[in-house]
């Protein structure tokens, strides 16, 4: 079975808008930080990313702009907006609603925690 997790394709806006929350970020910086804040279990390709971020752009979710990164080299940062702030907002509600809802129906066909934690353990 595939070792890929069909939740984050649905998730990536999420996760990239709640880095540059806390902080500005290049994009191979935000699949750094995914793969090391999920302890390797999400692995994002740049290109994932990348496609990601100029939705975001599109929409006006975030901004960009170019660092001096050594001499010779410039990094594109994204921005986090006030737009996309509120568009984290929803997303992150429409997170929590999905896995409690998630939940409460694996716990009531499991009858108990304890059955799906013992049969997948978890």
């Amino acid at each position: 079975m595939s070792n890929k997790n069909i939740f984050i394709t649905g998730n990536t806006d999420l996760l990239i808008l709640s880095i540059l929350k806390k902080e500005d970020a290049y994009a191979y910086d935000i699949v750094k930080q995914i793969s090391a804040l999920s302890g390797g279990m999400l692995n994002l390709s740049n290109n994932t990313v990348y496609t990601a971020i100029y939705k975001l752009e599109n929409n006006g979710y975030v901004s960009e702009y170019s660092r001096q990164a050594g001499r010779k080299r410039t990094r594109v940062y994204y921005h986090l907006e006030e737009k996309g702030t509120v568009y984290l907002d929803e997303l992150f509600e429409n997170y929590l609603n999905t896995m409690r809802g998630t939940n409460l129906v694996l716990r009531r066909l499991y009858q108990t925690g304890e059955d799906i934690e013992n049969e997948y353990d978890l």
